[in-house]
This record gives C-alpha cells, structure tokens and sequence, in this order.
C-alpha cells in the first residue's frame, strides 16, 4: 500500500510544491525591490485569483474522483467523457472571467480595504494575469483526470516546465527588462499558456485509446450532467465558504496597515508550502480511494485510510519542527524590510500550530474526493467556517491580529475533526 500511496504522493508533491516556491519567488523579487507596497499588492491580486480559481476548483476535484471511479471500473468512454465535461466549462469560464475583468477587479477591492497604492499595482498585476485564465482553468481539467488516471507524473513534468519559465521570464523581466511587478504578472501569463498547450500534447500522444473513445455526442445528454454538476455544485458551495476565509484574513490583514499585511502574507506562504505538500498524499488519496470504490475494493479502503494517516503523522512531525527551527532564515529570504520581519516574529508561533491542526482535513478531503462524498464535504466546511468567524469576532478587540491567527487555527482543525465524523456515517455506502 505504501508504494502505490508514494507512486502518486510524491510526484504530486513535486509538482505542487512548485506553486508555493514559486509564489515564494514572487514575493522574493517584489520583497527585494523598492518599494514595500509591491508585496502587499501581490497578496490582495493573489485573493482576487485564487477567487476566481477556487470557485472553479471542481474542475479538478471533481473530475479526478469520477475520472478514478471510471478508471476503476476500467470505463475508458467514460474516462473520455468526463474530460471533455470539464474542458468545456474550463473554456466558457475562462473566457466570462476575461470578459468581465473590470467588473471583478473592482468588486475585489470594494471587499477588500486596502491603501490605494496597493491597489494601483494589483491592477497593474491583475490586467496582464487575467489573460490567462482560460489556460489556468484548462489545466485544472487535465490535472484532477490525469491525477484519476493514476498518472501523477504528467502533471509533475507540467508544473516543473510552467515553474521554470515561470521564474526565468520573471528574473529577466524585473532585473533584465525593468518591467518590476507587470514583468511578474507577464510571465506568469506566458507560463501559464504554455502549460496548457503541453498538457494537451502529452495528452494527445499518450492517451491515444481514450482519444479514440471521445464521442461528442454524449455532451448532448443532459441527463449524463446531472450528476457531475451535483458533485460540483457542493464543490462549488465547499470552496466558496474556504475562499471567504481566506479572503477574509486578507481584507483583515490590510485593514490592520501595510506592514502587518506583508507580515502575515509571508507567514501565511508557510502555511501554502505544508499545505501543497500535504494536498500531494491527498491528490494520491482521491485517485486510490476512487479506483478502490470503483473495482468494489472495500477491505483495501481502509487499509488505505489508515496508511495516508500515518504519512500525515510523520509529515506534521517533520514541518512542525522545520517551522520552530527555521522559521527566521525562510522570513529572511522572503525579504529584507526589517519592520515586516519584526512583525512576523510576533506572530510566527501560530505557524507551528499549523501543521497539527491542518494536516487532518487535507487527507479527508482527498478520500472524500475520491468517493464524491461531495455533501458531506460541504458540511464539514459550513460547520468550520462558522467557527471561524465566531472566534475572531468575539476576540478581535482584545486579541487584535493573534485573534485572527487563533481562529485561522481552529477552522482548519474543525475541518478535520467533521469529516473524521461524517465518514463513520457515510462509509457504508461505498
């Protein structure tokens, strides 16, 4: 069991630690020029996307679990068509976001209260990114149906190639070019198409029986939707409350000022790396819980679950102490402002809470993937969510930005905490 976990987590955590080091490498070169206000910008731009991103990330959840199950089944029609499904909502959603740009921009920051500087430079950033989100959402698609595939190296070599010309224009745009946070935004769109365009090909060339089983015919089954939009559609509610938590601790962050904003944007892109890492044994959850469900495999299930969970053990072990070592040199390379390394360390002992109140929640999210136990999914973040904001209003006045760290913690420990409760309800009916 180990090896078919690690055959999938670890190129899965390659590919996903790439997003965070590469976000890492963003603020870097922004940290590192001359003005402050460049960090703050990325962070609210980066709400803004993951926004927009995040409502559509039933493009890759929810067609890696029934690309797993149909996998499993050994259905390679079906496995054709749920790619096209989503290829084809990837499309139409990409190109209303680009249409509509404007409007989102400046609804974004009508929620979130930030300086007036930080928002000239998030539009700066903003108006050149936003091109790209066809190509982003197309590789949502083909990520969550090659990661159902059992296939985690195709997404693997995909990233690692988006990454490096991700961060090769973004040097030469910024030291060579001069074109400072529009240089960043620029190469991020370029590498961003250019990852679409070699998923489609790897696709194309190595999937050629599942090629010649696309029928597009079964696009006109409505009733063949149904169940796909049912799963998405809780998807769809489960990720809009995780992205009004999130976007809610910016607009908190940029309330408190500049300085505490870029501090807990630095400390939270601690939380993105244990998080990515952790969503790679969740990514290999979702395709083996799938495939297991699929093939009527129950009794290896639960050998599974239990297998994921003491990798999820050894993972909080090792960022929990990475974080409480390290925690100073990782700041120090994000960026040299002195004041915003100051106010990090005031707030840097909820990072090590992180680990062992997150690493639960990203697990069961992989196994309730891989089932499309969307609705229980669903509740589990109604019940934390909640929390959340329960605990940060009744402590902001006296706790100040700590409340906001304290509440962060408690949602991502009751996230865990629900879904370890629903699935003895749920397990059944598998």
């Amino acid at each position: 069991m180990n090896k078919n976990i690690l055959r999938l987590a670890i190129p899965n955590i390659i590919s996903n630690i790439t997003v965070p080091l590469l976000s890492m490498v963003d603020m870097s070169i922004v940290g590192h020029l001359s003005l402050e206000v460049y960090i703050g910008a990325i962070a609210t731009v980066s709400i803004i996307f993951n926004f927009m991103y995040w409502s559509f990330s039933f493009l890759r959840m929810g067609t890696s679990g029934f690309t797993a199950q149909a996998y499993g089944a050994e259905n390679n029609k079906e496995t054709a068509t749920v790619l096209l499904r989503s290829l084809l909502i990837a499309l139409i959603a990409g190109l209303l976001i680009i249409m509509f740009q404007n409007i989102i921009f400046d609804l974004a920051f009508k929620v979130i209260k930030a300086s007036s500087d930080v928002r000239l430079y998030a539009g700066y950033y903003f108006h050149i990114y936003v091109w790209a989100a066809p190509a982003v959402l197309g590789m949502y698609a083909f990520s969550g149906w090659f990661v159902g595939m059992q296939d985690a190296r195709t997404p693997m070599y995909i990233a690692i190639a988006v990454n490096i010309i991700n961060i090769s224009l973004s040097l030469v745009f910024v030291y060579v070019l001069n074109m400072n946070i529009e240089g960043v935004a620029l190469a991020s769109t370029i590498a961003q198409i250019m990852g679409f365009v070699i998923a489609f090909t790897i696709w194309y060339f190595k999937y050629k029986v599942v090629r010649l089983n696309l029928d597009f015919d079964r696009l006109n089954n409505i009733a063949a939707f149904i169940p796909f939009f049912r799963v998405n559609s809780d998807i769809f509610l489960r990720t809009m409350l995780l992205i009004a938590v999130t976007t809610f601790f910016t607009s908190s962050s940029a309330k408190m000022g500049n300085t505490t904003l870029a501090a807990n944007a630095l400390l939270m892109q601690m939380f993105t790396l244990f998080s990515y890492i952790m969503d790679g044994f969740a990514y290999s959850a979702e395709a083996l819980t799938g495939r297991f469900i699929g093939a009527k495999r129950h009794d290896v299930l639960s050998k599974l679950i239990r297998y994921l969970f003491l990798w999820g053990a050894i993972l909080t072990v090792f960022f929990t102490c990475m974080y409480g070592l390290f925690t100073d040199q990782i700041l120090q390379l994000l960026t040299n402002k002195v004041d915003v390394i100051a106010a990090c360390k005031e707030y840097q002992i909820w990072v090590l809470l992180i680990p062992i109140a997150g690493f639960s929640a990203f697990l069961w999210d992989g196994i309730f993937i891989g089932a499309t136990a969307s609705k229980q999914m669903r509740n589990s973040m109604f019940v934390a969510a909640a929390c959340f904001f329960v605990i940060y209003y009744s402590l902001y006045s006296s706790w100040g930005n700590n409340a906001l760290w304290f509440a962060f913690i408690i949602y991502l420990g009751m996230r865990g905490i629900m879904q370890a409760f629903l699935y003895r309800k749920i397990k059944a009916s598998f």
